[in-house]
């Protein structure tokens, strides 16, 4: 037996591998065994191939490759589908190279492989590839063909046909082709009987009659056609009156008979006649013609609302709801529609007193009434006679004007109305060497200066400025530049720091790089607006770092700065917010006022909105939600739907309105405002619901849901979505940063200089996830502070920093991995011994937490 070192194999380096063999010798002479090589078993951490996810048609094939890590001895491979080991059958192959190959996949098939390789040294995992298994939608068979539908004539059958044979499932194709067919039809019309020629006149008879016939046969009645009016037969007395015929007596006695029932039937009616003028004159009522009262009068049916809705009709709705019941009421007109509208009157719906009410007889012929005019009183009710407000309102609702100054306003009002006086959106504060931030409460601004910036002994009134006023000087006159962002400016001018400050900005742009061109820019003293960079750039004046919902700058030099964008094609998408606010109309005590805003997707914007909507006491009835406007040029349409029709009346004409395209994309972070103004038919309705859709034409749609009382007592405080800490406006010293100084000293001695280990600030960029434009930090005189301050700039609102330890924990394990050797073992191929030897050179792992703690 020999005992083989690690050392005695590393240190070996002969023209073979390592080897021994067992040489015996007697008397006899010598013989030798085979050789025994023995070589350090590895197995490398990275596969050379990573297997791919795939979207795959259901019955396709799927191949995923892998290539296993280099190793020693080769490592096996296995492939696991969502943990659990994948064996080969007749559809599925993990033999073929370490390939996954399904001959044809089914649904059974999706989900997440991972390709494992292990050697007797250790087990490795590749990245996950996802496998997704789709099914394009297929047509059902066709419907039979509708029936015609008209009844007569040229007409038009449709037949119709669904996408579920199969559905699309998985994100496959929908069906191509159209769901629905029309064909022109022809319906046979229904032909009317006509009579045929009089036959000729037959002789006399004995009756002194003669006669003649018609047959209703030219044309006969056909597929429904009326019958021939008139008679088929015809007679005549052939004598001139002159024949005579016996009667009996009995003819006598029946004659006098009817005679006498007449009469007492005349004697009647005029009895009873009297007695009911006598009965309506005790009331005093003249009624001329009974068909105005049935034509002034709509009846209306409450049907018992649905268990568990209380939106349809109020509880406190009187009388009981559990039966169907009745109601009229009397509507009463305007002779012109020019004149004051009577919904003016908050008695319009009250029970009528004792008047006489004149209906004209153009409205009467709109609700099918006679054309006579008519003229009737009516009593004065019990107020319980008619429920308030339940006759159509066909002068639309509350109006101040006439309808012509109403047609002449618009619907759409562009800008929420200004404010009576708003205080500036201005932050400021003292700051010196220990650095600070300062906070514009709920506009997503802030600016952050790091410690050291400014010089010892020192102090600035440092400022932040959004500004209010018109931006469009702002963009571009050449190009399509649009505003993504609040103008902001900071200062004083002449500001002296050591190292550039951080400003966050929120923007409202869905970036993507083929669809955008962002630029940063800043006014300058002629107060022209001068480019600085575009955020796709190189630059060394200054740094962009752009996320999803804002922009970190790194600033040197004071100013007003702002982020504009061209768009690049009609895919380019800017966020808008929705809100819809509710108020009770203070000159209408039954009205209601919905109003919708879309702004620009930035806190700052929003902040117009709630501004406005404290003063007029509006109450936000839906969270705010996100729509995805597209630079296509098509425009924005709103429209509220699903009012309960029984309860609420709206404004006519207005149920659907319409912001062009040119006003959205181009609003410049100013509020777009659209109203619907409703009215309750009944005070006892104290419950709203509805839908409002904001759609683009060819874009996305987003519905906001309205559920609220309308009840001046149960009125809620107005909830604005605002940030947590929106009542701080500057941080000085230490209370300003995440980092304690004395971790920030120390990370910055240790990145700042490069060194043999390689823990430089590019090391630490990259794992901060800053890779991108270096040449601006290498120029700095201290870049990791720089790249800190950055940090700060990004996670000011989520003060964890996890993010950071995990950066410098990876770092310290990078490190380690590159000046130690990976996890060996030593093999003896001729005796199975295997031995399993780690050595880590530098800090340990306990160490390195310890320094970066």
């Amino acid at each position: 037996m020999i005992n083989v070192s690690r050392q005695q194999v590393e240190d070996f380096h002969g023209p073979e591998d390592y080897w021994c063999l067992c040489v015996a010798w007697s008397h006899l002479g010598t013989s030798k065994s085979r050789k025994a090589t023995v070589r350090i078993a590895y197995l490398r951490k990275n596969f050379e191939q990573d297997p791919q996810g795939r979207e795959v048609p259901i019955k396709g094939m799927i191949v995923l490759h892998c290539r296993p890590p280099e190793g020693v001895p080769v490592a096996e491979v296995e492939w696991l589908k969502n943990e659990e080991p994948v064996g080969s059958d007749g559809n599925i192959d993990t033999r073929a190279d370490h390939n996954l190959i399904i001959q044809e996949a089914r649904l059974s098939d999706s989900g997440n492989y991972t390709c494992l390789a292990s050697n007797i040294v250790a087990k490795r995992r590749s990245l996950t590839a996802t496998v997704v298994i789709f099914v394009n939608g297929g047509w059902s068979l066709w419907t039979d063909w509708s029936a015609c539908n008209v009844p007569c004539g040229r007409g038009v059958q449709k037949r119709s046909r669904t996408c579920t044979n199969p559905a699309p499932l998985n994100g496959g194709a929908f069906c191509e082709g159209m769901s629905v067919q029309k064909s022109t039809c022809n319906a046979l019309c229904p032909v009317d009987g006509g009579w045929a020629e009089w036959t000729e006149w037959t002789v006399c008879s004995g009756e002194c009659e003669r006669q003649r016939n018609r047959e209703c046969t030219a044309p006969e009645p056909k597929r429904g056609g009326r019958l021939c009016d008139g008679a088929a037969l015809g007679t005549y007395n052939c004598t001139g009156g002159l024949c005579t015929h016996s009667l009996e007596g009995s003819s006598d006695v029946a004659l006098y008979s009817g005679l006498a029932a007449g009469v007492v039937t005349v004697v009647v009616l005029i009895v009873a006649v009297t007695l009911y003028r006598r009965n309506q004159s005790e009331y005093g009522v003249d009624v001329i013609d009974s068909s105005a009262l049935t034509g002034g009068f709509q009846s209306f049916s409450f049907k018992t609302a649905r268990q568990g809705n209380p939106l349809l009709i109020s509880s406190s709705l009187q009388p009981d709801l559990t039966v169907s019941r009745t109601y009229t009421s009397p509507i009463c007109f305007q002779d012109s529609m020019d004149k004051e509208l009577i919904s003016q009157e908050p008695s319009l719906f009250d029970p009528l007193p004792d008047l006489k009410v004149k209906v004209h007889s153009s409205f009467m012929v709109s609700l099918g009434v006679s054309e006579r005019g008519a003229e009737y009183h009516t009593q004065k009710a019990h107020p319980q006679t008619f429920p308030r407000g339940l006759a159509p309102d066909y002068s639309g609702v509350r109006v101040e004007g006439t309808l012509r100054e109403r047609r002449e306003k618009s619907l759409l009002a562009p800008h929420a109305p200004p404010m009576p006086s708003r205080p500036p959106l201005r932050t400021s504060g003292v700051l010196g060497h220990a650095g600070g931030r300062l906070v514009v409460p709920n506009t997503g601004v802030s600016l952050l200066v790091p410690h050291g910036g400014i010089a010892e002994d020192t102090t600035w009134e440092m400022y932040m400025v959004i500004n209010q006023e018109d931006s469009s000087s702002t963009l571009s006159e050449e190009s399509q530049e649009v505003l993504l962002s609040p103008e902001v400016t900071y200062g004083p001018p002449g500001l002296d720091l050591s190292c550039p400050v951080a400003m966050t900005i929120a923007h409202c742009a869905e970036f993507a790089t083929d669809n955008w061109n962002i630029r940063l820019k800043r006014q300058t003293q002629d107060d022209k607006w001068e480019e600085v960079m575009s955020v796709e750039e190189e630059s060394t004046s200054c740094y962009c770092l752009l996320e999803a919902q804002c922009c970190h700058l790194l600033l040197e030099s004071p100013g007003r700065y702002a982020l504009v964008g061209e768009p690049l094609s009609q895919e380019a998408v800017k966020r808008l917010r929705l809100a819809v606010f509710g108020s009770a109309d203070n000159t209408n005590p039954l009205g209601y006022s919905l109003r919708v805003y879309c702004v620009d997707n930035t806190p700052y914007a929003f902040q117009e909105v709630a501004s406005v909507e404290r003063v007029r006491g509006g109450r936000l009835l839906e969270e705010p939600k996100t729509l995805l406007f597209r630079g296509n040029s098509f425009s924005l349409q709103l429209s509220i739907q699903d009012i309960p029709q029984f309860l609420w009346s709206i404004k006519p004409f207005t149920t659907c309105q319409e912001f062009s395209f040119s006003q959205v994309w181009a609003s410049n972070q100013r509020p777009l405002q659209c109203a619907f103004s409703l009215e309750r038919y009944s005070p006892a309705s104290s419950q709203l619901s509805c839908k409002i859709s904001v759609r683009q034409v060819k874009g996305q749609e987003q519905i906001l849901q309205v559920y609220t009382s309308v009840v001046e007592s149960e009125k809620e405080v107005v909830p604005f979505f605002t940030q947590s800490n929106c009542t701080t406006t500057s941080l000085t010293g230490s209370r300003a940063f995440k980092i304690p100084l004395s971790i920030r000293q120390r990370i910055c001695a240790t990145f700042d200089t490069a060194n043999a280990k390689g823990k430089d600030w590019q090391l630490l960029a990259q794992k901060l996830h800053i890779d991108r434009n270096l040449c601006y930090f290498a120029r700095q005189e201290s870049p990791s502070a720089v790249i800190l301050s950055l940090w700060e700039a990004q996670h000011q609102d989520t003060g964890d920093l996890d993010s950071l330890a995990s950066a410098l924990e990876e770092i310290g394990k990078v490190h380690s991995s590159t000046h130690s050797t990976s996890s060996r073992a030593t093999t003896l191929t001729t005796t199975g011994t295997t031995t399993r030897t780690t050595t880590t050179l530098g800090h340990s792992t306990e160490e390195l937490d310890t320094e970066f703690t």
